[in-house]
């Protein structure tokens, strides 16, 4: 099936490594022109020469960082047609543990960074009359995990604004969409200290997700098959959400 990707120009944050690098080769493999950003130099250079991307260096959680890489996508690709949000989880916590401090910065990094990104890329899009626009948050979102404070109180308010943004873009060839991600083989999981074969266990597929399971999800949301997909929260996650 040909998703229709072909010189389609896409912005995928959080591309360094695990899923967002995963989205961001899927895109990649059905033609469409891809810039990815991460914090860490390194990373995301290495990442972008893997899969023939281009590699941005940024911190969306400082201000003005999301508008600056918007800018520096727009520069490399020519323009911004398919933006992917995916953000760092906030570090683990419980209502106690969790200082001020820590909900700040997991605000700007997960809230602001996505409404800046959105700002700045939607006009164009409008504009064009066709734009695909995804976030990443987590099966949390639906379903709070222990020890998760921030990302269970934060990441739910992410599917509202996604629901209410859809009402207003869908008009203008506009999709709009959360993907929540359950336990897959990532680096975020090891850091999470999760117990993966205790985990896998609990998974009605039996086994944890893979990235590029997770990416195909993200390319097929974009292509123009998906076009009438919108608003909407979807998960990756072998089955494990056991809300309707």
């Amino acid at each position: 099936m040909d998703f229709g990707l072909k010189n389609k120009r896409a912005l995928v944050t959080g591309a360094s490594r695990g899923l967002g690098k995963a989205i961001a080769g899927a895109l990649r493999s059905e033609g469409a022109a891809v810039a990815i950003c991460a914090r860490n130099r390194e990373r995301i250079e290495a990442a972008a020469k893997d899969i023939g991307a281009v590699g941005l260096t940024g911190d969306l959680s400082a201000a003005g960082a999301a508008e600056q890489v918007a800018r520096q996508a727009i520069d490399r690709l020519g323009g911004i047609d398919i933006l992917i949000v995916n953000t760092g989880g906030p570090p683990a916590g419980t209502f106690a543990s969790d200082t001020d401090d820590a909900w700040r910065h997991a605000f700007d990094g997960l809230w602001m960074s996505t409404v800046q990104l959105i700002r700045f890329c939607l006009p164009a899009m409008r504009e064009r009359r066709w734009g695909r626009i995804m976030i990443v948050t987590s099966v949390s979102a639906a379903e709070p995990l222990p020890n998760l404070m921030i990302s269970n109180a934060l990441r739910p308010g992410l599917h509202g604004l996604i629901n209410a943004l859809s009402r207003e873009v869908a008009g203008d060839g506009i999709t709009v969409n959360v993907l929540m991600p359950g336990y897959t083989a990532t680096e975020r999981l090891r850091e999470l200290g999760v117990d993966e074969a205790k985990t896998a266990a609990q998974i009605p597929a039996g086994r944890l997700g893979r990235p590029e399971e997770f990416g195909a999800l993200a390319a097929f949301l974009a292509s123009e098959q998906a076009a009438y997909i919108c608003g909407q929260a979807i998960a990756c996650d072998g089955g494990l959400l056991q809300s309707i």
